[in-house]
């Protein structure tokens, strides 16, 4: 009995803590306040980092030609890194300033970042960048949402990123759920709790003061995430505008999404080993609820894993009170974790705008959770940039 009940609690422990956290975030995402408009006197780089993106980058650009914002105060910056197509002659083509970066030794996304942030601040022209994928069309208010948060005191700032063309497969569907969920919720509730909602790597901005006192140094697969923890680390929150976004492709073709997902898993469990800890002596020694948020914001898996934590828990104590039915209080511990991550996941429906297509689309969540686990029996290469694909071969 004595050991049942130890087995059950380690079991139980980590779909508790997961599914307690996100419950209360759900029931924090209501809407929020939006703050005054800017007065429209900031000077924005709009860096683009690409990387064999010639099938997308005009129309990237020619989203953000179209931002609502004085044309005179916003300039575009293109990085080119490290590529073998014409993504840099067409950037020139369509207006935009090139950096071509050629280090095969250095390379990833965060190298490209710290070149940009550099060629910025050294201009001297700019009051702040703000930083969009190659692959993403934009709301034309992003620069005014920026805007508006760095007057009332921001030095971060992330808007919402979200799915270009979800009907192109069902993993596409489900990930638009996903950011609903994970980008749009959990934001909207650490932002009316003055936490930082972290940065998502698409469609964020920084002022240059902000880089002078945290410069960038986020080279791992997961820089936004890195680069994230070191503001918050440093004493600093990132702030979420809602009302602005960036969408960006998704990859459909199966063997590109799984590359994509094992690179991206691999490098939020890299930085779990390695942030942790100093998130949470930097919860106690500074009394920092921004870095204890950012350590649950790590220490709580990705949403299939901890569904199959919680159902590995159901079978675990439904064999276990079959053989002891006081051990039943376990298998009401799994049914609420199963409310709890239910109302998180229809909350992430809604915020998704998918509607009732996107209950139809929570269908094929089973499949997802099987293609998640095939993941983890795969290697894959984690270190190299690779661009979205956006068709099926």
């Amino acid at each position: 009995m004595v050991f049942a009940e130890l087995m059950l609690a380690v079991i139980a422990a980590p779909a508790l803590v997961a599914s307690t956290y996100l419950l209360v975030l759900t029931l924090l995402s209501a809407r929020l306040p939006l703050p005054p408009r800017s007065r429209r006197r900031l000077r924005f780089h709009v860096v683009v980092p690409a990387r064999n993106e010639a099938s997308t980058i005009a129309r990237s650009l020619a989203s953000l030609r179209q931002l609502d914002w004085p044309t005179d105060r916003f300039r575009l910056l293109v990085v080119a890194d490290n590529c073998d197509d014409n993504t840099a002659a067409l950037a020139r083509g369509a207006g935009a300033r090139v950096l071509e970066r050629c280090d095969p030794s250095r390379r990833g996304k965060g190298y490209a970042l710290q070149l940009a942030f550099e060629v910025s601040r050294e201009t001297e022209w700019a009051d702040a960048v703000a930083v969009v994928d190659s692959d993403s069309e934009v709301s034309p208010n992003l620069l005014e949402a920026f805007a508006a948060r760095i007057e009332s005191g921001a030095g971060v700032v992330q808007a919402h990123y979200g799915v270009l063309a979800p009907e192109l497969s069902w993993r596409t569907r489900l990930i638009a759920i996903a950011h609903g969920a994970f980008h749009s919720l959990r934001s909207r509730a650490r932002e009316r709790l003055g936490l930082s909602c972290g940065l998502r790597g698409n469609g964020w901005c920084i002022t240059h003061e902000m880089l002078g006192l945290v410069p960038y140094a986020a080279f791992s697969m997961t820089e936004d995430l890195e680069y994230g923890i070191a503001l918050g680390l440093a004493g600093h929150r990132v702030h979420y505008a809602p009302e602005a976004h960036a969408n960006a492709d998704m990859a459909v073709d199966s063997t590109i999404a799984r590359g994509q997902r094992q690179r991206w898993e691999g490098g939020r469990f890299a930085l779990l080993r390695s942030k942790a800890w100093p998130l949470l002596r930097a919860t106690v020694h500074r009394r920092s609820t921004v870095c204890l948020d950012l350590a649950l914001d790590l220490l709580v898996l990705p949403l299939s894993y901890v569904t199959l934590n919680v159902l590995l828990l159901a079978a675990t104590a439904a064999v276990a009170m079959a053989w002891h039915p006081g051990l039943q209080a376990w298998l009401w511990a799994a049914v609420a974790c199963t409310g709890a991550l239910l109302i998180y996941v229809l909350r992430g429906v809604q915020l998704s705008g998918r509607g009732m297509a996107g209950l139809r689309d929570l269908l094929a969540a089973p499949l997802f959770l099987l293609w998640k686990l095939s993941l983890l029996a795969l290697r894959n290469d984690r270190r190299v940039w690779a661009p979205t694909r956006r068709q099926e071969p």
